[in-house]
C-alpha cells in the first residue's frame, strides 16, 4: 500500500486528493490516518521504499545469523544489535552483524 503511495505521489504525480482516494479504497485507515499517511508521503520520497528495503535486508541478515549460530542465536541480542547505533546505512548493518556473529562463534 505505502509503495504504491509514495510511487504514486513522486513518480505517478498523483495529487493529494488522489493519494487520499488511494488510501480510502485500499485501507480501513480514519480520515485522520489517512491525511496524516498522505502528508508522510508527499514530503518524504522514497520513505515507503527505503523503509522496505531496511526491513528486507534486516531480515536477511537475521536469517543468516540464525542458520550460523543455530542454538547460540540470541533474538533479543539481535534486536539489541540493531537499535543500539540508530540509524546506520545498511552496509554498516551487515559489517555489525558480521562482527556479532563471528564475536558469538567464538
Amino acid at each position: 500500500m505505502r509503495l504504491v503511495v509514495d510511487t504514486g505521489v513522486h513518480a505517478k504525480r498523483w495529487t493529494r486528493a488522489q493519494v487520499m482516494d488511494y488510501f480510502r479504497q485500499n485501507t480501513s485507515n480514519s480520515e485522520r490516518d489517512i491525511f496524516t499517511e498522505t502528508n508522510r508521503y508527499i514530503i518524504w520520497p522514497g520513505q515507503a521504499c527505503s523503509y522496505k528495503i531496511g526491513m528486507l535486508k534486516i531480515l536477511e541478515l537475521r536469517e543468516q545469523a540464525k542458520q550460523e549460530l543455530g542454538a547460540k542465536f540470541d533474538l533479543r541480542g539481535f534486536h539489541d544489535l540493531i537499535l543500539q547505533n540508530g540509524s546506520l546505512p545498511l552496509d554498516l548493518v551487515e559489517e555489525n552483524v558480521r562482527a556479532w556473529v563471528a564475536q558469538r562463534k567464538g
